[in-house]
């Protein structure tokens, strides 16, 4: 075996091929089964291989032979956490994610999940394709002990593999999906934030900013007269509403809601989304200031 193609393909690989990547290259089905005879490859996933001589199994050779198993696969679930250096505890098997819908199903020497929202949601690591440290997060939701799950969010915000922010993006982007309420629960505790309701890094970002500055806490998409509203002091009669992302593309939309809050004695102001990540002042002006006397309550359901 002397084509330089197969083994410079491999070399970039951690010394991993696919039998479908030998065939783009040329080599024939028979010849792949020859030098698996003779020993110059070595299976080590259904359909993936090592050129042999094989020292050792590495972990990151092991995660890139997952994911060259079949056409969109992506490394998920404890394997990703593992990759990407929050999770400590033993894999009994490696774990990826294809797309597709079903269950998970044992295939050789990996668990594989089936996802229908991987767009978006994974990057290269090192070459190996993963999926995000938000996605990972979220799918060992689903999966893992509370202690476990617990373990992985102190774990990634120590390492600094991502933000509180980017967390309420994917919370947001995946509301109602299974692990969501239980990862949202979590960065509560954390954080000491109501982030099991965040739906944006905005309002994460907000919430931070407000409690920073002393500021009464809000509730977190509540719904008043029938309409779920971003931020609101129940006190104060007030709600601010953080204009732009997925969920205030429709303007009529919040026009209509905004009257019905105004109609039921509620005063609302707004401001960008933008505005809360570089101008924080924009909202402390416009939350209730420290210390401030409530007007009377009342139900405003």
């Amino acid at each position: 075996m002397r084509d330089v193609r197969i083994a410079g393909l491999a070399g970039g690989q951690f010394n991993r091929i696919s039998r479908q990547q030998l065939l783009e290259l040329g080599v024939s089905a028979d010849t792949v089964d020859d030098w698996l005879a003779k020993g110059k490859l070595v299976a080590v996933e259904q359909g993936v291989f090592a050129i042999a001589p094989l020292l050792g199994y590495d972990d990151r050779g092991r995660w890139m032979g997952a994911t060259l198993t079949a056409l969109g696969t992506v490394l998920s679930h404890v394997s990703a956490a593992s990759a990407w250096g929050f999770w400590s505890l033993p894999r009994p098997f490696e774990t990826v994610t294809r797309p597709g819908s079903g269950g998970p199903r044992r295939h050789g020497g990996l668990r594989v999940y089936r996802s229908l929202t991987l767009e978006g949601d994974w990057m290269l690591l090192d070459g190996i394709p993963i999926t995000t440290v938000e996605r990972t997060l979220l799918d060992l939701a689903a999966r893992v002990s509370d202690r476990a799950l617990a373990r992985a969010v102190r774990e990634v915000i120590r390492l600094e593999k991502t933000t509180l922010i980017a967390i309420g993006d994917a919370l947001g982007k995946h509301r109602g999906r299974r692990g969501a309420a239980r990862l949202g629960a979590v960065l509560s505790r954390y954080s000491g934030l109501p982030l099991n309701r965040a739906r944006s890094g905005a309002e994460v970002r907000a919430l931070e900013c407000l409690r920073d500055a002393g500021r009464p806490p809000p509730a977190l998409n509540r719904r008043i007269a029938g309409e779920e509203a971003d931020l609101s002091w129940q006190a104060f009669r007030l709600i601010v509403e953080i204009d732009g992302g997925p969920f205030h593309l429709d303007v009529g939309e919040d026009k209509r809601k905004q009257a019905r809050w105004e109609a039921a004695g509620w005063t609302v102001r707004r401001i960008p989304s933008d505005a809360v990540y570089e101008r924080p002042g924009e909202l402390l002006r416009l939350a209730p200031p420290a210390n401030a006397a409530p007007s009377v309550p009342h139900p405003g359901k």
